[in-house]
């Protein structure tokens, strides 16, 4: 590795306009980036909401219903008026309203009294939340972003020794942000959780990286007077650390990717190519950066502004023990509070009341009541059998109403006689269409037991043939292919980061100590909301522990790495003290960055998902701090003859074969 860090500090302008192109670029790459906002065009593509989908686009023009409006106090010739007009609006392809289904002319007083206009105005739909999360995401994630670099900016100068350092770290942190963030364009199109989260997560995650190598290229510079010398031996002294934290950290990322559930694998994917570009940038452009502002650097010097935490590792050390025996009480619960959860799974409670569609969507539920719309294809040639499934159908209690060929124009007025528009509106070469308007919320036990029935009764009549669409209908795909994901990336990533800490520890018992430690953090974490009776989005609770666990399993490592090199010298008792003492900065400055941006996303975010992400990002990364500060030392002091043990017979058995 000397040979190639010699290289780069040796051709500094070539580094320098590498990595100002690749900036450039990827800085005007941004805007041509596409983000989806729909939730459900992520199932898998054979999945039997998508393959229904897909196939009335094929053989229909209008899609699904995903649009309420209600309009206040108006005359039948108005509400016709503002059905045409919204029918003009370009991306409108139709709209249903009581003359679809009865005649106008019969007074209202005779008709079902929850057809009738309420008294304010107000939207909802899928298709309303979609474009509500697409104009508030962008001005909430420029906020977020702006106070997050901001107090990372606090952070750095109260850390560092010099004013200077903080400028040189943030300009790498923000050259591997915008590349990542460009580079997303091989992708084509991301999804708002990416959009969201991942700059902000590469920062905090991040951050470190650079730090430290400003720190060791420090230490080195008192060894020898050649600067690019003191450099090439701070990369080879930090490459092991560095390269280990990011590569479980990216793992931990990768593991997303075993998703079904495509935003799973598109943010991991993102995720760990931004953690993997910041490490090309600490290992290339940073050396050349900070060997072109050092000076700079020396010359704006200051007294550390935090105090020692020498004492800090007193208490640490007095704390420990009962520490590490509450942690064995709570292991348990969490664990299984954490399984016990109560999930949204939709996009159906992304935007609570306090937010306009919220209150528009409480407004039009309380005068119309809960309503979806389905959508069902048959085969279009035996009427007969139609009319039958419609009749079952109608049975349905939940079924409020059935617009079909055979509802609407009967069994008995042949094809032709209805106009081409019409008939194209009910019928395709090969299908028929009936709109099921259902009395049932987009998710939860009724609406899935719902979609179960409406799927049996259609398989009764026509086996095999017949395909059902729908908000509540993708919901319920949602849930059964995101909780079959559960599992499977849990144990991906768990195994995955045990595997690299097991090769790069050479120790069984170590990543044991630290895997346990960091996923009974993430258990705590998803268990507060179930011990509050709180009901969380299952693909918020889904990504966190995935990223929890690759973003703070790094506090562990860099704590076991101290003070295995502490016991070097010292007694177990002040093995302890030191490492806390030592590696307690490090670790708030990237765990109170975490801990922050997770916060500012849950409080500012108005989306459901992104907000409570930001929340159990938050929480997790306190949670960690916690485990890693006060139960890791005492877990390393209980089972050091365990692990040094074996360390020293390695040794020693490698002193004796050479």
């Amino acid at each position: 590795m000397k040979k190639f860090y010699r290289a780069v500090v040796g051709h500094p302008k070539l580094v320098m306009t590498i990595f100002a192109i690749l900036f450039v670029v990827c800085a005007l790459c941004q805007s041509s980036i596409q983000v989806d906002y729909d939730m459900n065009d992520y199932l898998p593509e054979e999945s039997a909401s998508t393959v229904a989908l897909n196939l009335m686009q094929e053989e229909f023009d209008g899609g699904i219903p995903n649009a309420r409006i209600m309009v206040e106090n108006v005359t039948i010739p108005e509400a016709l008026q503002y059905k045409a007009d919204i029918e003009a609006i370009d991306g409108v392809t139709d709209v249903t309203w009581l003359d679809d289904v009865v005649s106008i002319e019969e007074p209202l007083e005779t008709l079902d009294r929850r057809t009738l206009i309420g008294d304010e105005n107000a939207m909802t739909g899928s298709a309303v939340s979609t474009a509500t999360a697409t104009q508030s995401t962008v001005k909430e994630i420029s906020k977020i972003a702006g106070i997050a670099v901001a107090f990372v900016i606090f952070v750095l100068v109260i850390t560092t020794t010099s004013w200077f350092e903080p400028v040189v770290v943030m300009a790498g942190l923000g050259l591997a942000i915008v590349i990542n963030a460009g580079s997303n364009l091989i992708f084509g199109e991301i999804s708002f959780v990416t959009n969201a989260a991942g700059n902000i997560l590469q920062l905090a995650v991040s951050l470190d990286y650079s730090v430290f190598l400003i720190h060791r290229f420090n230490e080195c510079r008192k060894d020898t007077e050649d600067v690019k010398e003191a450099m090439v031996n701070a990369l080879t002294l930090s490459t092991f650390s560095i390269a280990s934290s990011g590569l479980t950290t990216v793992i931990g990322f990768l593991a997303l990717c075993f998703m079904q559930f495509g935003i799973g694998p598109d943010l991991g994917r993102a995720l760990a190519k931004g953690i993997a570009i910041s490490l090309v940038t600490v290992f290339v452009f940073m050396p050349v950066l900070v060997l072109a502002t050092y000076r700079w650097i020396d010359k704006t010097v200051h007294r550390p502004l935090l105090p020692s935490f020498e004492k800090f590792g007193k208490v640490v050390y007095r704390m420990m023990i009962p520490m590490v025996v509450a942690f064995v009480i709570i292991l348990v619960p969490a664990y299984l509070g954490s399984n016990s959860n109560s999930f949204y799974y939709g996009a159906s409670k992304i935007f609570g009341p306090e937010t306009q569609l919220g209150a528009d969507t409480e407004k039009i539920q309380e005068i119309f009541g809960k309503n979806d719309t389905y959508v069902l294809l048959v085969p279009k040639e035996d009427k007969a059998t139609q009319k039958e499934l419609s009749d079952a159908l109608h049975e349905i209690p939940e079924v409020s109403s059935i617009l079909s060929y055979v509802d609407t124009v009967g069994t008995e007025i042949p094809e032709s006689y209805l106009d081409a528009e019409t008939y194209a509106k009910l019928c395709s070469d090969t299908y028929t269409r009936m709109v099921l308007s259902v009395d049932a919320e987009y998710e939860g036990a009724e609406t899935f037991a719902l979609v179960e029935k409406v799927r049996s009764v259609a398989e009764e009549y026509y086996p095999g043939e017949w395909y059902l669409a729908g908000e509540g209908v993708s919901t319920y795909d949602l849930m059964d292919t995101i909780t079959a994901d559960m599992v499977k990336v849990n144990m991906v990533s768990i195994g995955a980061v045990f595997v690299v800490l097991l090769v790069t520890l050479k120790s069984v018992t170590l990543p044991t100590i630290l895997v346990l430690s960091i996923e009974t953090a993430v258990w705590i974490n998803l268990s507060i909301p179930y011990f509050t009776e709180s009901t969380i989005f299952y693909i918020a609770y889904l990504i966190i522990s995935s990223i929890q666990l690759g973003a703070t399993v790094d506090y562990a490592i860099l704590t076991t790495d101290r003070y295995r090199e502490e016991r070097q010298n010292y007694g177990k008792k002040e093995a302890v003290m030191r490492t806390t003492s030592a590696v307690t900065v490090s670790i708030l400055t990237s765990g109170s960055v975490m801990t922050v941006v997770g916060f500012l996303l849950g409080i500012i975010s108005t989306h459901g998902v992104l907000s409570q992400l930001g929340y159990f990002m938050g929480k997790g990364t306190l949670c960690s701090l916690v485990i890693v500060l006060f139960v890791l030392p005492g877990m390393l002091y209980l089972l050091d003859p365990v692990f040094m043990r074996k360390n020293k017979k390695g040794k020693k058995e490698k002193t004796q074969a050479g």
